[in-house]
């Protein structure tokens, strides 16, 4: 299997080219496009009832689509996102990894999708009782709004609600306010995310909630 991400940093799209035989599991709704000899099947992410927790408390879709190339030479399926902004992949050979709703794109054999509860403070933030976490071996795509920044944390990090993308499951998630309460309410912060623990998370530039709210203001 080989996969190319174009027109990035604002347009991303994910070419996955397949041999005859391969396959790979994307979000319900990421196709663009594909070959002809590409058979797809659509399926429940992670088994029933994994997929009703995750579409019903943690905002994603219940399905996933699986395209396998069943012709005798390479075949190419397009995948993407709704949201403006980039693609990256994650090597789970690196360990386990948890995902924000929305944004998981697609996976390559080996990996194992799993929901984990996420706790009332991750609901709180608005991300869902539950959190997607994936395991075992292969390739994750996932998207962002914006451009993605990895970092490695070592004690307490804090980061502005909605801008979270993915995490260690080691990572503890805590909800706080960004300062006192007059300066919270009036600095524009509000709440935040205390992230807790060592190591990796990755941020997207952008907020959805931030591009909510400063076009409300134009629409009034």
């Amino acid at each position: 299997m080989k996969y190319d991400i174009r027109y990035k940093p604002a347009f991303a799209c994910l070419f996955v080219t397949l041999e005859p035989g391969e396959q790979v599991t994307a979000e319900a709704g990421a196709m663009v496009s594909m070959d002809g000899g590409i058979a797809m099947k659509t399926e429940f992410s992670g088994g029933f009832l994994p997929a009703i927790m995750r579409s019903v408390f943690g905002g994603e879709s219940l399905f996933v689509n699986i395209y396998r190339n069943t012709s005798n030479a390479p075949k190419t399926v397009i995948l993407t996102q709704s949201m403006i902004g980039d693609i990256h992949r994650i090597d789970l050979s690196q360990g386990d990894i948890c995902f924000q709703p929305g944004a998981y794109i697609a996976h390559t054999p080996g990996a194992k999708m799993g929901v984990q509860w996420a706790g009332f403070k991750s609901w709180f933030a608005g991300e869902g009782l539950f959190k997607l976490q994936f395991s075992g071996s292969g390739r994750v795509f996932y998207g962002c709004y914006g451009g993605i920044m990895e970092k490695r944390i070592t004690g307490e990090y804090i980061v502005d609600n909605s801008h979270l993308v993915a995490y260690d499951p080691s990572i503890e998630m805590n909800i706080g306010m960004s300062g006192g309460l007059l300066g919270s309410l009036t600095s524009g912060e509000g709440f935040v995310n205390k992230l807790k623990g060592r190591g990796r998370i990755y941020l997207q530039s952008r907020s959805i909630d931030g591009l909510a709210g400063f076009l409300r203001t134009k629409c009034r």
